[in-house]
């Protein structure tokens, strides 16, 4: 009898694509082809369980090629002794704050008055705070001091909508080019804008300074009236698809991406893609689904958001049928999954929020993210002072913990680490909660994902070459 073993089922996710037998290893995201004996040696552990004497296998096997995948499938922790104790993951314990971002929320005013804003801080343009150029500064200066080794760093300008507060923009670029220049330091700049404010001094401008822009749109004219509206409440549709034509026909310095908030109703992902990347000429377009916000009656029904993550994997076959021609159609919910398949992204925590990026509101404080900004979290220090790693560390650890809890034996942990801080917030009143009330269609979405990266890998690796790669050198 050889040595006991037993599968660890916490580890591994079998699929088949194209009647190939794959194995997909949960703690490194890694995909891998199981061979005959691999198959063999996986189903005899399934169907017998917990110390079974697998020199059975001799007879099907041969010796040295069932000696090597146990070998194998015990150092992917697939296999193990039976009983074994997972060792308990270490506290984080920031020290400092490896912080590569900061995000500015310069003005809380908006010229629009979108009817499902998530912003706790939103105002009228009448009644917007502005941050003045010593919190911007500040924060500039906060993030140097908080992580002063890093070869790059990213500043992001937020709102309300950010380009109602241009001269500050200008500023702080101005400061932030010389700034790290001196350092002998990279940055970085970008924005999510409305679009409604771009003319074609301000393009040129934020072109021959290499800011990234993402739009925010909802679509063709009547999905995007239907919400994003005028504080008088009229549709601004016409508007922003004439800025839109005016930014992507003078804009060259990086693709230009949509980003489409999904509310009650709205579950046609391919309708919205196609008039987006098609007919406006965007490069990216990405979904956000609303399942949780303040306002009830935005956000998506059960059956609604099912119809969203089914009509995705239906947009994610178009992608595959593109990938295969050597084509990105840019549909960035499915590019982001590939690429962290890729890379082998492995998450603690669902995001960089706290630990890479933090967010400063008008008045200097410090927030877990620009979602955050005017809510009831307690804020994680100021400018003045900076980041209160104690405060951080225990909420972080929360987090931890509680995704433990919740998520220790699921598939997808290492992609979703429980999901957004924001989305817990809205939903359960507790950030550190894990967004469990779609956690059946997460796991549903990753293993399409999966099932298209290994077709992708097998017909056309050459794609991740030339479109998945150089993003994730970005990330």
């Amino acid at each position: 009898m050889g040595t006991p073993l037993e599968l660890n089922r916490n580890n591994y996710h079998c699929i088949e694509v194209e009647q190939r037998e794959l194995i997909f290893h949960i703690p490194s995201s890694a995909l891998f082809e199981l061979d005959s004996t691999g198959r063999k040696v996986i189903d005899f552990f399934e169907a017998n369980g917990s110390g079974a004497d697998y020199s059975a296998l001799t007879a099907e096997c041969a010796d040295d090629e069932l000696d090597n995948t146990i070998a194998e499938l015990c150092s992917l922790d697939i296999l193990r002794a039976p009983g074994t104790v997972e060792q308990a993951k270490p506290p984080i314990a920031l020290k400092s704050v490896p912080l590569t971002t900061v995000v500015l929320n310069i003005n809380t005013g908006c010229n629009l008055s979108c009817s499902y804003c998530y912003k706790e801080d939103l105002a009228t343009p009448s009644n917007g705070i502005k941050m003045d150029y010593d919190t911007a500064i500040g924060s500039i200066e906060m993030l140097l001091k908080e992580s002063p080794n890093q070869p790059r760093y990213n500043v992001v300008f937020f709102g309300g909508e950010p380009l109602s507060h241009l001269p500050l923009i200008k500023k702080v670029i101005a400061y932030c080019e010389q700034r790290f220049g001196e350092l002998g330091k990279l940055v970085d700049f970008s924005m999510t804008t409305n679009a409604t404010l771009l003319n074609e001094q301000t393009i040129r401008y934020l072109d021959q300074h290499n800011v990234g822009i993402a739009v925010s749109i909802d679509g063709p004219k009547a999905l995007h009236d239907k919400n994003r509206i005028t504080v008088g409440g009229k549709g601004t549709y016409e508007t922003v698809a004439k800025k839109v034509g005016l930014l992507l026909s003078n804009y060259r310095s990086r693709p230009v991406g949509a980003r489409v908030t999904l509310t009650t109703g709205v579950t046609d992902i391919h309708t919205i893609w196609d008039h987006l990347f098609n007919e406006l000429g965007f490069a990216e377009v990405g979904f956000a689904p609303v399942t949780s916000g303040d306002l009830p009656e935005y956000n998506l029904s059960n059956e609604e958001l099912a119809a969203v993550f089914s009509n995705m994997k239906a947009l994610g076959e178009k992608y595959l049928e593109a990938a295969l021609r050597n084509e990105n159609i840019g549909f960035s919910n499915l590019h982001q999954l590939l690429t962290d398949l890729h890379i082998g992204r492995k998450k603690t925590l669902p995001c960089g929020a706290g630990v890479g990026m933090v967010a400063v509101d008008h008045a200097g404080g410090v927030n877990l993210c620009h979602r955050f900004t005017g809510s009831d979290l307690p804020l994680f220090g100021d400018i003045k002072q900076g980041v209160d790693r104690p405060a951080l560390n225990q909420f972080l650890n929360e987090r931890v913990e509680k995704a433990e809890q919740g998520c220790n034996t699921c598939r997808i942990r290492n992609l979703c680490a429980g999901g957004c801080y924001h989305e817990s917030y809205a939903k359960y009143n507790e950030p550190t909660k894990p967004t469990f009330h779609y956690c059946d269609l997460m796991r549903d979405w990753v293993d399409f994902g999966v099932s298209v990266y290994a077709q992708i890998m097998a017909q056309n690796p050459s794609f991740y070459d030339t479109h998945i790669t150089p993003r994730g050198a970005q990330q």
